[in-house]
């Protein structure tokens, strides 16, 4: 057998150890394979960016093991193995910047892909009574201080999950003509939301509905 045969089958052999070696960590595809799972993240409310303006983490708040809101999450996360409070919470701090300046630029198209039904139907009538004044609303969210889980529950199927937002709004209302009617661009008030946001959890659709708004008493 001469050198070049040898060198031939050499190669071959490493060859064919290679191809055995990427086979056993890729595995092979038949067609029959199940579709990849969903990461966690599409378990909240799926948006561009759900880090903070300043790039630090979002606070996480320590629940107690028997609080009723603990209780409620277990429950949830029994019902969906993927759901993350801390991911959920970064979620519903993005949605809560989207939802609000979809409101102020009158974009319902927006607000329909994220409201139950009777939230639009409130959204929308103060909608267009500004635009029936002449109105035109602006808001800045500043800063979102704080975003808490404050209740959590299963119903059926159905996730349920309030979160209490703190922030800092800038809003300006202006006439048709651009003049200043009320607020001022560069003054933030603290406001604080309280929003409910619902998900069934038997369903494929990862999108987390906003089901409830209210403020503190």
């Amino acid at each position: 057998m001469t050198d070049g045969a040898l060198d031939i089958i050499l190669l071959a052999l490493v060859a064919g150890f290679i191809l055995l070696r990427l086979r056993s960590v890729l595995g092979r595809r038949t067609g029959h394979e199940r579709p990849p799972t969903r990461p966690v993240e599409d378990n909240v409310l799926p948006l561009p960016d759900r880090r903070p303006k300043d790039g630090a983490p979002a606070p996480v708040v320590d629940l107690p093991a028997g609080s009723p809101v603990a209780a409620g999450l277990a429950r949830i996360k029994m019902a969906d193995a993927g759901f993350d409070d801390a991911e959920f919470v970064g979620g519903s701090k993005a949605a809560y910047e989207m939802i609000v300046g979809a409101f102020a630029a009158g974009d319902l198209d927006t607000l329909r892909s994220m409201l139950a039904p009777e939230v639009l139907t409130g959204f929308r009538q103060a909608i267009e009574d500004r635009q029936k004044a002449g109105h035109k609303l602006e808001t800045t969210v500043k800063a979102i201080r704080a975003a808490e889980i404050i209740e959590a529950d299963l119903r059926g199927t159905m996730a349920e999950v309030t979160v209490k937002f703190v922030s800092d709004l800038v809003n300006v209302t202006r006439d048709a003509g651009g003049q200043l009617i009320s607020g001022a661009p560069n003054v933030a008030e603290e406001v604080t939301d309280i929003w409910t946001f619902s998900r069934n959890t038997r369903s494929s659709d990862p999108n987390w509905t906003l089901i409830g708004t209210a403020t503190p008493a």
